[in-house]
């Protein structure tokens, strides 16, 4: 089986009273990270993972979070992982 390595970017845009919170949300998203985050409650962010269900995953958590308005799917991108050979003496 090929592993694969995804990477994707969102772009979130959020109610500015709930920033706060759902920055903490985000972060406990396990492959999630924020690069920004704008005075009008946008977020930028990529998310990172193994399999394309991980990265799914994520996005319907950050999309049913409480406060967010919208997100907005920028970039995605797949890379097979060479898979280590055991080298035999």
């Amino acid at each position: 089986m090929t592993q694969e390595y995804h990477v994707t970017s969102l772009v979130v845009h959020a109610a500015p009273g709930q920033v706060e919170q759902i920055t903490a949300d985000i972060d406990a998203l396990d492959g999630a990270d924020i690069h920004a985050i704008t005075d009008e409650g946008k977020f930028i962010i990529t998310l990172e993972g193994t399999t394309q269900g991980a990265i799914l995953d994520n996005v319907e958590a950050i999309n049913a979070l409480s406060g967010v308005l919208s997100s907005s799917l920028v970039y995605h991108q797949v890379e097979p992982l060479e898979e280590k050979s055991e080298e035999t003496p």
